[in-house]
């Protein structure tokens, strides 16, 4: 069940990166993730406040307990963590094609396999790493169809925004993994939203409006309305796919990357990016990986 959820999740992701891309187009970053922060902790407040007054929920997968404030120093770290990865992530996704930035973050769950064979001894068969050799050659293919756009992977700040981006998105995955051990999903995903709508306040405030005349100008887009439910969908998929025993986060993530299929289709029907026959190639390969992971894991 929990492969399924993933792949669930991995569609849900897939809309949400279309949606963000449109909404950063010529538009200011901040705005943007502080309106997808500020509309996600709305979506769930109405859960907090059921839970906290009334018993209707009691029992049921949306209920929001009370936690230690152990726990919510837990949830805050995590939401520091992905809020950073968001950041970079953000900016580089406005300056470069989603055929590329796409891709390029479908790489992201190779650093979470190495942390979870590291850290908490998950073992891959044979199919399993036959899915993540073909995931890696993707990324080596796709360096090769960025040059023809001039993008050197070398020389280009928001290639490494976007792998700093999937540094930290590993590093969030790992520890997902570490939280869901213990706690709930709407725990997780409750508290760590709404600290990131706190921390992204802070940022609109005191970094973006002082300079907002002199930087792109904040268009709203109703995109970022969607941006914010098919993430907090995706998010809630996944945390409860992590929530099975047998749930491996290094086959969860690398499936949830599998989203690359929704973002290269969006850029060749809505965004008409360049080169699309080169990154074929690197779109097969992430296809067969996803093959071979899923039987694998059956």
């Amino acid at each position: 069940m929990w492969l399924i959820l993933a792949f669930v999740s991995a569609f849900l992701l897939g809309c949400y990166e279309v949606n963000k891309k449109m909404s950063l187009n010529g538009n200011a970053v901040i705005p943007v993730l502080f309106f997808n922060t500020l509309i996600s902790s709305l979506l769930f407040l109405p859960f907090i406040v059921l839970s906290y007054a009334t018993d209707c929920l009691d029992g049921t997968l949306f209920y929001v307990p009370h936690v230690s404030f152990q726990t919510h120093v837990a949830v805050f770290i995590k939401a520091v963590i992905v809020l950073s990865s968001w950041i970079f992530g953000y900016f580089a996704l406005k300056h470069l094609p989603l055929t590329i930035s796409g891709p390029i973050k479908a790489t992201q769950p190779v650093l979470t396999l190495l942390g979870a064979l590291i850290i908490f001894g998950e073992r891959l068969n044979l199919y399993q790493w036959i899915g993540v050799g073909f995931a890696v050659a993707s990324f080596y293919l796709l360096s090769s169809s960025g040059k023809k756009e001039g993008i050197r992977f070398t020389h280009n700040k928001w290639i490494y925004f976007t792998v700093l981006s999937v540094i930290l998105g590993a590093l969030s995955g790992l520890y997902d993994k570490h939280l869901m051990r213990d706690l709930d999903v709407m725990t997780v995903q409750v508290w760590f939203n709404i600290y990131q709508c706190l921390m992204m306040l802070g940022v609109l405030l005191f970094l973006w409006f002082p300079r907002r005349k002199t930087t792109t100008p904040f268009q709203w887009r109703w995109n970022i309305i969607f941006i914010s439910i098919f993430l907090c969908v995706a998010d809630w998929v996944y945390f409860y796919a992590l929530t099975y025993p047998d749930s491996m986060i290094s086959i969860v993530s690398m499936i949830r990357r599998s989203n690359v299929l929704v973002t290269f289709a969006a850029g060749a029907l809505f965004f008409h990016e360049k080169n699309l026959k080169s990154k074929v190639l690197d779109l097969i390969l992430v296809l067969i990986g996803m093959i071979f992971l899923y039987l694998g894991t059956r």
